[in-house]
C-alpha cells in the first residue's frame, strides 16, 4: 500500500505548489496545501481511514483552503477588468 506513504503526499504537495508557479490562481496552492496537511496527517500517525476517505478529505479540505485563500488575499485591485465598450465601437 503506497498511498499511506505520508512522504508520497507531500512530495505531490511539492510538486502541486510548483505547479501553482506556473498556473497561478490559488487552485494549485489549495490542493497543495491540503495534500499536504493529509501527508502530514498519515506521517504522525493521525489518519487511520483508507484510501477514498483520503481523497473525499483531501478535496473538501482543498476547497475549504482555497475559499479562505481567494477571501483573505483575494483580487488584487486592477487585476480585472470590466469592458464597458467594444473596441469596434466608432463613437
Amino acid at each position: 500500500m503506497m498511498w499511506d506513504n505520508g512522504w508520497l503526499w507531500l512530495i505531490a504537495a511539492l510538486v502541486l505548489a510548483l505547479l501553482e508557479l506556473a498556473l497561478p490562481g490559488w487552485l494549485f496552492m489549495g490542493i497543495a496545501l491540503a495534500v499536504a496537511i493529509m501527508g502530514l496527517a498519515l506521517l504522525a500517525g493521525l489518519w487511520t481511514g483508507g484510501l477514498p476517505v483520503a481523497l473525499v478529505v483531501t478535496a473538501i479540505l482543498s476547497g475549504v483552503i482555497w475559499l479562505i485563500l481567494r477571501r483573505a488575499i483575494g483580487v488584487q485591485k486592477g487585476q480585472v477588468r470590466i469592458w464597458d465598450r467594444d473596441i469596434n465601437d466608432n463613437d
